[in-house]
């Protein structure tokens, strides 16, 4: 399966996730993405430093503190530990969960259960690890 077709089907496709994105572990491309769902370069790189402290250092104190933005929206940090960063903003939010090779992002709308955002996001990535990526 194609990079995009995970995004499509697996993530947007569930019906929990209404845009994505896949970007490598490093944070220096991104393998896929929903139209107009664009994590810029700066934003990839907090999000690499974040994930790179397991739950513990300035960075992740600073997005506690400051908050996460994606794709230009500012979102509040509410957990991150040693895979995941969850953060949401109004009734809206959005997953983040890296695996040993990339790092997935998964938005939902207001009227999705933020559980089954973070169910849909994490399963995929477990998936995805057993598979070596």
């Amino acid at each position: 399966m194609s990079w995009q077709a995970y995004v499509d089907s697996s993530l947007v496709g569930s019906g929990h996730i209404d845009k994505a994105a896949i970007i490598s572990a490093a944070g220096d491309s991104t393998w896929a993405a929903s139209p107009g769902f664009t994590v810029s370069p700066a934003e990839l790189k907090t999000i690499v430093a974040i994930l790179a402290e397991g739950g513990k250092g300035p960075a992740v104190d600073k997005a506690l503190g400051e908050g996460v933005y994606v794709t230009g929206e500012r979102y509040i940090a509410f957990n991150i530990e040693d895979r995941h960063i969850y953060v949401r903003k109004g009734k809206t939010g959005i997953v983040i969960v890296k695996t040993t090779q990339a790092i997935l992002i998964g938005h939902y709308g207001e009227n999705v259960l933020a559980g089954n955002a973070t169910t849909t996001v994490e399963t995929l990535a477990d998936y995805l690890i057993k598979s070596g990526y």
